[in-house]
Formats: C-alpha cells, structure tokens, sequence
C-alpha cells in the first residue's frame, strides 16, 4: 500500500482540515542572489515560519540558498499554498529592500507551486529539497544550517536544541527585532538556539515526512542521495515555467490525467476536465487556445471555468 498523501491536520488558524502536499519554489529564471550572507538565510528561513502561519499552511521541509529557495507545504488546497509563497515573496522583498535599497532584486523571481499526487512525486520531491544545499557548495546537507533536514529522525538533536528557548516566551519587542515582524507569536510552537536561529524541527511537520519514508531513516538517507537532482529541478522548477509546443503539453497533460484518475486527458468525461483544468491552467505556462486544443474543449467554456470575464493580454496568442 502506498503512502496516504492526504491527512488531517490542526492547521495554524486553529481549525482540524484535510491537507494535501504541495511544492514551491521561490526562483526566477535570471536565478538572482536573494541571500547574500547567513543572516539573509537566517531572516528568509524565519519569513517561511511567520508566512505559514499568516497563510494557514505547514511547513514540511524547505531549503534556502544564495538564488531560490524550495519549500513543501501541507495545505487545504492548492490556492493557499500559492497565497503561501506570495507572502513570502512580498515579505521577504520588503526586507532585502530595506536592507539593500534594492527595489527590483527578486521581481523576476517567481512563485511555483506544484502538487505532489503520487508516492514517487511526493518522496523525490522531498528528498530533492535539503538536497539543495549542494548549491551553496555545502560538502554534508546535514551540517547546512538553511534546511530542514536536520529536523528528521532525531538528528540534530543535540545539546544546543535540548536547551533552546521558546518563541512564545519572548517579548514583542524580542518578536520584532529577532524575526522582523509585528505578529503576535504568542501561541506559537516555535524555538531558537543561543544565535536566534529558528530551530528546524520545532516548525516542521516531522511525522508526516518520516510516515513518507515508512519511518525508516535508512529508506530517507537512501532517497536523500539516489534522487535525480537534475530531472526533479526540470519537474519542479523549469518545466512548470516553460511554454511548450502541443505535443509536449499534451504529454505532460495526459501524464498528470492518468495520475489523477487513471484515465488520458481525450477519455476524460467532462466533468473530471473541468477539474484538472485550471490546476493546469494555473500550474503551467500555457494558453486558452491551447487548453482547448489539449482538453478537447470549447474556448468560451473554458474561460467560463476560470473565470474569465475577457481573454487577459497575452493568453489568446496561438
């Protein structure tokens, strides 16, 4: 039996909701230096923490490095992880703007949500993320403090975290001057070493990445070094981004229908389109025209199922 991606989760608002697994990547395709030093990866780690609470979604693991960072998330659907990676983008340029007087560093530097629908997705995807620490020319993700990696199976857990203090027992002016922020982090979970670093494990979601991996730390490690850093970047972060011709859309399209109902995209009945649609829609780099031409559907309809009142400039090009 394969891993139940789905699970039940007592979100930040409070509320108990059925989550799903998601991937975002924050990277543009000039691939800007968005953390110049460890202090921009220290305040970029803590932007994802205060962002997933403000967003209502659970950080699972994430990575952060000089020119992206990558993040998987449980959330109710997709629309909230993708609220999740805006903040952290709008969060996140105020302050490399006033820090640097740099207005324009991360504005081609784009949001990317993926969902991880499948055993094999979602465990690559998660393996692929603290893997990213070879970017930074890190010699053991273990020993890289920008990941989440150290959170699982007990590692990392040393003296300095055994006694590290909690979030909620600081002041606001503490609040505001070790995370950047006006929020009230009084309810949180969260702790810091003796450097104000945000302790991995007390903010990650580690029971559902170690049930990913049949809580077996060997099966981790093994994905952690066999994953394919190459073809999961090209699934990820390149592909999403990239306008393809039909035939290679179309492939792709069809790929994630079988995934999703076991079905390619043309046996699809049409209510099962109408939900892969703006998944699709929003997930790809394409246009109405070609939506109609992959889904086998009318133009007018499709802009209905996206709500669009008229065509917006540039997705009626062929």
């Amino acid at each position: 039996m394969g891993f139940v991606k789905a699970v039940i989760r007592e979100m930040p608002d409070g509320r108990t909701c059925r989550v799903f697994p998601f991937h975002i990547s924050l990277e543009g395709l000039e691939r800007n230096i968005i953390c110049r030093d460890d202090d921009d990866c220290d305040r970029l780690v803590k932007v994802l923490a205060i962002s997933a609470r403000r967003k209502n979604v659970i950080i699972i693991i994430y990575a952060v490095v000089s020119n992206h960072a990558h993040v998987a998330v449980l959330a109710e659907k997709y629309a909230d992880a993708h609220a999740f990676g805006e903040e952290v983008k709008r969060t996140y340029s105020m302050i490399f703007r006033n820090k640097y007087g740099e207005i324009s560093a991360l504005r081609k530097t784009d949001i990317c949500v993926q969902t991880l629908d499948t055993d094999w997705y979602l465990r690559n995807a998660l393996a692929y993320i603290p893997r990213n620490a070879y970017d930074n020319g890190a010699q053991n993700i273990a020993d890289y403090k920008w990941t989440g990696f150290r959170a699982f199976f007990r590692i990392g857990a040393n003296a300095r975290e055994q006694n590290a203090f909690p979030v909620a027992d600081l002041s606001r002016r503490e609040w505001r001057s070790i995370f950047h922020t006006g929020d009230d982090l009084g309810r949180v979970k969260w702790k810091i070493n003796s450097n104000n670093e945000l302790i991995p494990s007390s903010f990650c979601d580690t029971d559902y990445l170690e049930r990913a991996f049949a809580n077996d730390e060997a099966f981790f490690y093994k994905c952690v070094g066999g994953v394919n850093q190459a073809e999961m970047t090209q699934k990820l972060v390149s592909s999403p981004r990239m306008f393809k011709p039909d035939a290679d859309f179309l492939k792709e399209v069809n790929d994630l229908s079988t995934r999703w109902f076991d079905t390619g995209i043309r046996d699809l009945p049409l209510s099962k389109k109408s939900r892969l649609l703006p998944y699709v829609f929003k997930t790809f780099r394409t246009t109405v025209p070609q939506l109609a031409r992959v889904f086998g559907m009318d133009r007018d309809y499709i802009r209905m199922l996206l709500n669009m009142n008229a065509a917006p400039p540039g997705k009626e090009k062929k």
